[in-house]
């Protein structure tokens, strides 16, 4: 094959660099590069032989033809810098030279350089905002803090060696703490913070970041307190004066809809106290039971300003046609208003092919309270049906039986037989 070769400015053009020269002729055969993965020669020979005028692969290339998908990446995994899960990571002895060397360099040293080295690590993917990585690296330096079994070199000097460790720690929790706070895992940020309280009670940053994770978790008072905390300490600090500011917002943002809440929890008593005065007034009985249908927002009210004794009583109401199981629903029947009213639009019905249904044509029945029937006036005010009366109101609902004239006999007879049953 020709050489491809970059070349420098200076490159003499009159030169064959396919022309072999005596010096390449008497050259000693070139060394076998050494390529990541084995070359697998069986699959190699089979491949050249199915593949007669293929070109010859460079080693690195050869090594990669030479296996399946799932061989690659299973030895990639065996690769320290592509490894994705120990497990696998091991021959089938259960070791890997490669892991052990990297694990065996970063256990050198004494517990506390160790640690230190866990958190300079943790500091470096903390600079590139790898987060999760550098709160993994954190971890691992306060994990061989507290790690039981000391095997690692013994210190030269013990004070020293206390010193590193007590700042590793304080480092280590109160970095591990910002980590935290950038993936979202506010409570383990406080709880990080206060550990390094625990060593520090005067670390202003482990007052800020548990002021911060507290606001996020819509801890108000505990963030308020953190901020103060950390105040009284360095009053001039920039970070914890905002922290200080978010939380007072957020506390008055807080109190506003509470007292906004309130407000209309007590408007709502008041509605309430006064419609049951208005209809106790009007001598409108009226009844609930456990299961009430769905009205929605459809509720007896008092129109046009529920707080005012002058205004005028609104009701839902459902129009029934029982000899036909049809129904019309009506939002707002005004206590003012009668049946005939509302029956002028409602009217004629699309479904009612056989014109049985007019103002003329029907008789109008409601239930009392003991299961019986009363015949309601059409042109008579809702107020006077229901003041005063048998009738009562279910469930806020008023309900009406529209039937054809011709067949009032026929629906008295049922009522009568469904109440004896």
């Amino acid at each position: 094959m020709g050489q491809i070769e970059e070349l420098p400015d200076d490159f003499d053009e009159s030169l064959d660099l396919n022309k072999q020269t005596p010096e390449t002729q008497d050259a000693p055969p070139a060394k076998e590069v050494e390529t990541s993965f084995p070359v697998n020669k069986e699959r190699a020979k089979e491949f050249d032989k199915e593949n007669p005028g293929a070109p010859k692969m460079p080693p690195a290339m050869e090594a990669v033809r030479s296996h399946t998908t799932d061989e690659i990446v299973d030895m990639m995994n065996k690769t320290p810098l592509f490894m994705t899960d120990i497990d696998k990571a091991k021959d089938e002895n259960g070791e890997n030279v490669f892991l052990d060397a990297l694990q065996a360099l970063q256990n050198e040293g004494t517990r506390a350089e160790v640690a230190q080295n866990f958190r300079e690590q943790g500091n470096e993917a903390a600079k590139e905002l790898r987060w999760i990585d550098a709160k993994e690296f954190y971890t691992k330096a306060l994990a061989v803090i507290f790690a039981k079994v000391d095997k690692w070199e013994k210190p030269e000097d013990l004070d020293a060696e206390q010193r590193l460790l007590r700042q590793v720690e304080e480092a280590s929790y109160i970095n591990r703490a910002l980590c935290n706070l950038e993936l979202g895992n506010y409570r383990q940020c406080t709880l990080d913070c206060a550990s390094t309280l625990k060593m520090n009670p005067k670390n202003i940053k482990a007052f800020y970041r548990s002021a911060m994770a507290c606001l996020k978790l819509d801890k108000v008072d505990d963030a308020e307190d953190a901020a103060k905390r950390g105040l009284a300490i360095d009053p001039n600090n920039k970070s914890l004066q905002i922290a200080a500011e978010k939380a007072a917002e957020r506390k008055a943002a807080i109190e506003r809809v509470s007292a906004k809440r309130k407000a209309e929890e007590e408007r709502k008593k008041q509605e309430k106290k006064l419609l049951n005065v208005a209809l106790k007034a009007r001598e409108i009985r009226t009844r609930t039971t456990d299961n009430p249908a769905d009205l929605q927002d459809a509720v007896m009210h008092l129109v046009p300003d529920p707080l005012s004794p002058e205004s005028t009583l609104e009701f839902p109401a459902v129009f029934l046609y029982p000899m036909d199981a049809q129904s019309d629903f009506i939002k707002a029947f005004s206590e003012m208003h009668s049946i005939e009213d509302h029956l002028e639009y409602i009217f004629p019905l699309p479904w009612d092919t056989n014109n049985e249904y007019n103002i003329k044509s029907v008789d109008c029945f409601m239930e009392t309270a003991t299961g019986g029937l009363i015949k309601a006036g059409k042109k008579l005010p809702l107020l006077q049906i229901l003041s005063g009366s048998k009738v009562e109101v279910v469930d806020q609902l008023v309900k009406f039986f529209i039937v054809p004239t011709a067949k009032s006999g026929q629906f008295i007879a049922e009522m009568k037989k469904r109440k004896q049953v």
